[in-house]
Formats: C-alpha cells, sequence, structure tokens
C-alpha cells in the first residue's frame, strides 16, 4: 500500500474536515495533536524489520511532536498496511495521563477502523485525545496558546 491507499480511505473534504477539528482541538488545551496517515512500509523500511511501533516513534521525533513547551505533543498514527495503530505522547501528559487511555483510544479506533469509518473514527480519537489534553494542560488565558506545530493531517 502506499500514499494512494491512504487518499482513498479519506476525501481531500474529509482530510480537511479533520485538519479543522485538530485547529479546533488545539484551541481549547496547551497541547499539540499530529495526525499521521501511512499507506504502507517501503521496501527498505521492510527490509529492516521496521514495525509500526518504531515508525511511529521516528515520525514521532521527524514531525517535532517532541518539540513542544510543555512536553504535551501527542502522534496518533495509522498504518494502513499492516492496520497498526499507533498513539503516541509525549512525557509530559504520559506522566499525568497515565498508559490506559492511549490503549482506550486506539482500541476504540480500530473498531471504527474495522466497520470501514475511517474519518468518523478518526474524529473520534481525535475528540478523546482533546478531553485528555483539556483536563491535563487546560489553556491559560493569561499566557495565551501558541500553535507549535502544524495542524495538517499527513498522508504519506
Amino acid at each position: 500500500m502506499d500514499e494512494d491507499h491512504a487518499r482513498r480511505r479519506l476525501s481531500a473534504a474529509g482530510l480537511a474536515r479533520l485538519q479543522a477539528q485538530v485547529k479546533a482541538s488545539e484551541a481549547k488545551h496547551l497541547g499539540e495533536l499530529r495526525l499521521c496517515i501511512e499507506g504502507g512500509l517501503s521496501w527498505s523500511d521492510l527490509w529492516r524489520k521496521q514495525t509500526a511501533r518504531l515508525r511511529a516513534l521516528h515520525l514521532f521525533s521527524t514531525l517535532r511532536v517532541w518539540d513542544t513547551e510543555h512536553n504535551n505533543g501527542v502522534l496518533i498514527y495509522l498504518l494502513l498496511a499492516d492496520r497498526r495503530i499507533e498513539i503516541l505522547a509525549d512525557r509530559g501528559i504520559m506522566a499525568r495521563a497515565g498508559h490506559e487511555p492511549w490503549a482506550h483510544i486506539a482500541q476504540q479506533l480500530a473498531a471504527s477502523l474495522h466497520d470501514g469509518h475511517f474519518e468518523q473514527g478518526l474524529s473520534q480519537a481525535i475528540e478523546a485525545v482533546t478531553q485528555l489534553l483539556v483536563v491535563h494542560f487546560p489553556v491559560d488565558p493569561d499566557r495565551g496558546n501558541p500553535n507549535e506545530l502544524p495542524d495538517k493531517v499527513v498522508v504519506i
């Protein structure tokens, strides 16, 4: 699978709606959220036996999700070819929320994807992450709320 497979799962309008949802989410908290959908790994990645988890960690770094003031970035990563979901949260949010919520969000997303509801499932995952970030990193009206990372959905 490649980028075309990923783009067939979500229309341009669907990607735009998800991007708008990420932007709206980030207005409610101090966290940063990135959404990345990848059709499949390259031959070189497969040759090196790269897993979805390792690829997500690489993208967490490449997309600079770790590079936020409060260490509260979150990456939602889908590898369509392997039907894998990885949700990576930076150490600031992990210290406050723990591991359990991320696994629950991934399970709910997996169920939606299994039923063919890609946009709906991703939208629900964004909303669940939003709720965690609102609780643990609320906006401080006196400090402002800079947008530290792009809101665009990454499709590879």
